[in-house]
């Protein structure tokens, strides 16, 4: 990875770290995702026209296919997501979700896409997952620890779960398909806006509350989620994902210190010693 891609990748783990923040602040609340949805699409509508003018892109039906597999896979992953902050804490959701993450993404990067990361690489990978999970603690004595955390662990899973596939998916359409990652996620975020209005239909009330209340956190979200994953998007077109998902992962630290300092979590010097582990792995896997 040269030092440009890892610029990206940093800087896209602070916007996430941040957006996540805002939207923990939120839980799940009624019609969240789709005020984020539908003001992302707004803001993307003109910078894609401008885009198409210039570049005239010409896609396939298969083209197609992807911008529209990427809208339904981030529409699961960020349902799952605000289910989980409504159910626990930020500390426990979100570096479970993002620890286990980059494990299935680059195991299915090296089956499906025939990706071959060095040994170095893998031991940063190994590192930084290693310090995710004991930043979040032994996961079987965070099973027993009652049927709340139990429900966050697995809405935290099936999260991991859409990450590792939105991921392969769109290093996929990226790299192979040659969509343009400005148009790839600007069209997934009008699809994604399309997709869930009919989920607050005859809820208005409640969904007005929801802008009333979070219009703060809506507008940081709706800047910030597209803005991270257009880096993202950016560095995985010249780059392996094998060693973009595993790098992105620091954003668990950033996240983390950002529980600690301004939601009072606790747990501090665990989760220092947890961060210098995850900072050994970003430096092995960008030696890689």
């Amino acid at each position: 990875m040269n030092h440009l891609t890892i610029l990206l990748v940093l800087v896209a783990a602070f916007f996430h770290a941040s957006w996540n923040f805002l939207a923990k602040r939120a839980g799940n609340s009624p019609g969240f995702i789709w005020w984020c949805a539908a003001l992302a699409a707004i803001i993307y509508v003109p910078v894609l026209l401008i885009f198409i003018l210039i570049e005239r892109p010409h896609l396939n039906a298969l083209q197609f296919l992807f911008i529209f597999g990427t809208a339904c896979l981030h529409i699961a992953y960020f349902f799952f997501l605000q289910r989980g902050y409504g159910a626990g804490d930020l500390s426990l959701a979100y570096p479970l979700a993002r620890g286990m993450g980059p494990l299935i993404s680059t195991l299915g990067a090296i089956v499906l896409l025939g990706e071959r990361p060095s040994l170095i690489a893998l031991i940063g990978v190994a590192l930084l997952i290693g310090g995710v999970l004991f930043l979040v603690g032994n996961p079987w004595q965070i099973l027993k620890r009652g049927a709340q955390t139990r429900v966050v662990v697995g809405y935290a899973l099936l999260t991991s779960i859409f990450i590792a596939a939105y991921t392969i998916w769109d290093k996929y359409a990226v790299s192979l398909l040659l969509i343009s990652p400005l148009l790839l996620d600007g069209s997934s975020a009008i699809g994604r806006a399309v997709l869930l209005t009919p989920t607050v239909t005859g809820r208005w009330d409640k969904v007005k509350e929801t802008w009333r209340t979070y219009r703060r956190e809506v507008i940081g979200v709706a800047i910030l989620s597209p803005l991270a994953y257009l880096l993202i998007l950016f560095a995985m077109s010249s780059s392996p994902v094998s060693y973009v998902a595993p790098m992105r992962e620091c954003s668990v630290l950033i996240g983390t210190i950002m529980g600690t300092r301004f939601l009072a979590e606790k747990h501090v010097w665990r989760r220092l010693s947890a961060a210098s582990v995850i900072l050994a792995g970003i430096v092995l896997l960008a030696l890689g």
